[in-house]
């Protein structure tokens, strides 16, 4: 659910293609760690001289549109594909992705966090490789709280969060109490507010597929979001993602930000962060209804059916996401860049241990359920999406008109009752409903 660089780039990697035999291309997002990954590829081919890899790297809206239009069409332009929690149980029971249960036993696929690795499996066959895994957190400037005269309690309240919120803004000086995601998409404004508003007693539909964005739960949701949004929020929110407020953050124009636990290494690390030594961390807050806003997603990679260049799909993800691999990272470039949230060994190591966000980023994906992720009963899994095909047209335009409802282009009433029409609509149309 997370990205970092905001421009869309197509980068060949790893070249001397004619030398070798095989030529593999990865579709990935633009973010750190994938970006990181493509600078350590050496290590990939200088054990695989026959491989040669290119990739292709997306923003993650734009990414989502090109890999499931390909892997739906069995294009074929891409051997490895980035996807996330949503994709891979839905695609493995169609028949669209690669079985990974043959990766050799020295892979250790016992070693992935069970809440990973559930999110990635369906009737007992592995359909992608987690390369990260996370939840979501509040990342806030422990100066900037101090000065307010407020502590940050490890597991807040909305109500706080409103209240510091109010406190630690500044707006002559730039600083914005809260930064939270406004752009539209499934995966971004909605990933977000689908968190939240399971929480606050929400649901996308109750147990006959009835859409309940006509519900006081969704009501309180939306209207505190838009509130906070507009009270202690950046200008031009509506259209900020993640990349967007990492920006904000790292350059001190945040007070909090509740986002993707793997913006932990970004915010904190000194090259790329103004406040990297202001930082404190805590879980997703709550509505004291037995749920929090956080979400669990993983990156993930994996292979399309139908690829003729399965054996080196292989190879690569079995790289990518090993252990070798964080330990590879960990000697590059410090055990705070690891790529986190994926196995449990590497939350037992003393060394990641001492990363001052590690245990709060276990504590976070092992909060998120998404076999109940609400309050009450739904006849559906996932914690920030509703693990239907439909899910990624729906929650895309409900989200846009969430977004709308930010720039004060219409009313929150207005942007719940559209998203009711339109829901109800889709999923009469699909035949959830009559």
């Amino acid at each position: 659910m997370s990205t970092l660089l905001g421009a869309t780039a197509l980068c060949a990697v790893a070249g001397y293609a004619s030398a070798q035999d095989t030529t593999i291309t990865i579709a990935t997002v633009n973010n750190g760690d994938m970006i990181r990954m493509q600078g350590l590829t050496d290590d990939f081919t200088a054990k695989n001289p026959d491989i040669a890899v290119e990739w292709v790297t997306l923003e993650e809206n734009v990414l989502r549109q090109r890999v499931t239009t390909d892997v739906a069409t069995k294009g074929g332009q891409y051997d490895v594909m980035t996807i996330g929690t949503y994709e891979v149980p839905i695609w493995g029971k169609q028949g669209w992705l690669v079985s990974l249960n043959d990766l050799p036993e020295s892979y250790d696929a016992d070693d992935i966090l069970p809440a990973i690795r559930g999110g990635l499996t369906v009737d007992g066959e592995m359909y992608a490789a987690p390369f990260y895994g996370e939840s979501s957190m509040v990342m806030y400037r422990t100066d900037l709280m101090e000065k307010a005269g407020l502590e940050m309690p490890e597991a807040p309240t909305w109500d706080f969060i409103k209240e510091a919120a109010a406190a630690m803004t500044d707006k002559d000086n730039e600083i914005y109490g809260i930064c939270l995601r406004g752009k539209a998409g499934w995966g971004e404004n909605m990933a977000f507010l689908t968190a939240m508003s399971n929480s606050y007693g929400a649901r996308w539909f109750d147990e006959n597929w009835q859409p309940q964005f006509d519900s006081d739960a969704w009501k309180a949701t939306l209207t505190d979001y838009l509130e906070l949004m507009n009270n202690y929020g950046p200008p031009g929110s509506s259209s900020n993602g993640f990349n967007e407020n990492l920006s904000l953050f790292q350059t001190g124009k945040c007070g909090m930000w509740i986002d993707a636990t793997v913006a932990a290494s970004f915010v904190t690390n000194p090259t790329d962060s103004t406040v990297a030594d202001k930082v404190g961390f805590a879980l997703a807050p709550d509505k004291g209804l037995g749920k929090r806003g956080n979400w669990l997603w993983a990156w993930s990679l994996g292979i399309p059916a139908g690829t003729q260049k399965e054996e080196a799909a292989k190879k690569f993800i079995e790289w990518a996401t090993s252990k070798e691999y964080l330990a590879l990272v960990a000697e590059k470039e410090g055990w705070p860049n690891v790529p986190p949230g994926t196995r449990q060994s590497l939350y037992d190591n003393p060394e990641y241990q001492k990363v001052p966000f590690a245990a709060m980023t276990l504590q976070s994906i092992n909060a998120a359920d998404p076999t109940n992720p609400t309050v009450d009963p739904v006849p559906y899994t996932g914690v920030q999406f509703v693990a239907i095909p439909e899910f990624q047209g729906i929650g895309t335009a409900v989200g846009q008109q969430f977004s709308a409802a930010l720039a004060g282009q219409m009313s929150a009433e207005d942007a719940l009752a559209a998203a009711q029409t339109l829901t109800k609509r889709e999923m009469t149309r699909a035949g959830y409903i009559k």
